[in-house]
């Protein structure tokens, strides 16, 4: 523990005398510890997994859902019908805003049957607090983000919830699962018959073999 200590304040050091453009001195920190944040980590997040085992299908139809995109227009979920889709609330100052880069590695490697959608959303340590504008181009800029990203809404259970959100973490709605977000970075996978079948929390990388597996089963 104490190497790994030394080895993140020389990282930290580094960092700070090379901030990296685009990004505020806390975030590139943060970009450079990721690798670390997730090595210390990843036990506990296969634990928290969760799986529709029993397939139990959605009582209200993922396609019937409509949001905004990050550029105010109308996103119809109907347009997914046939594909994949990874769900993810993300955040531009938080340990795990790393998985931006995975993100969009997991859409190229899997572009013909999965699509990633990003949801902005401040409700963990007001890590997410710029406007929809700012957190585009703080994406395409360093992390080159070309998967679709909503405008920034709430995605945890009180007033005012995305109705996306709604729908993933409401039993009642989507058959089986009650998990909200524990944290930014939590991934919710639906498949090609509009079907919610895991939950993966920050934790879990996204391109760990549990997802990867996850996308790729018929």
């Amino acid at each position: 523990m104490i190497k790994i200590a030394i080895a993140i304040g020389v990282l930290v050091s580094a960092t700070l005398l090379m901030k990296k453009q685009g990004m505020s001195y806390r975030q590139s920190i943060l970009k450079t510890i990721y690798p670390a944040i997730m090595w210390t980590s990843k036990g506990a997040g296969k634990k928290q997994i969760q799986i529709n085992k029993e397939n139990k299908i959605p009582l209200v139809s993922f396609y019937s859902l409509i949001t905004k995109d990050i550029n105010g227009k109308d996103f119809n979920f109907a347009s997914l019908k046939g594909k994949k889709v990874l769900i993810v609330n993300t955040a531009s100052d938080c340990g795990f805003t790393g998985q931006y880069e995975a993100l969009e590695k997991l859409q190229k490697k899997y572009a013909e049957s999965l699509v990633v959608v990003g949801f902005p959303a401040n409700d963990f340590k007001e890590q997410e607090t710029k406007d929809n504008e700012s957190i585009a181009a703080f994406c395409k800029k360093n992390y080159g983000v070309s998967f679709p990203l909503m405008a920034k809404s709430i995605v945890i259970k009180k007033n005012h919830q995305n109705e996306v959100f709604k729908w993933l973490s409401d039993m009642t709605i989507n058959g089986w699962n009650h998990q909200e977000p524990a944290w930014n970075f939590c991934k919710y996978l639906v498949n090609e018959e509009g079907t919610l079948t895991h939950y993966f929390p920050m934790t879990v990388d996204p391109l760990d073999n549990s997802v990867m597996e996850a996308i790729e089963k018929k």
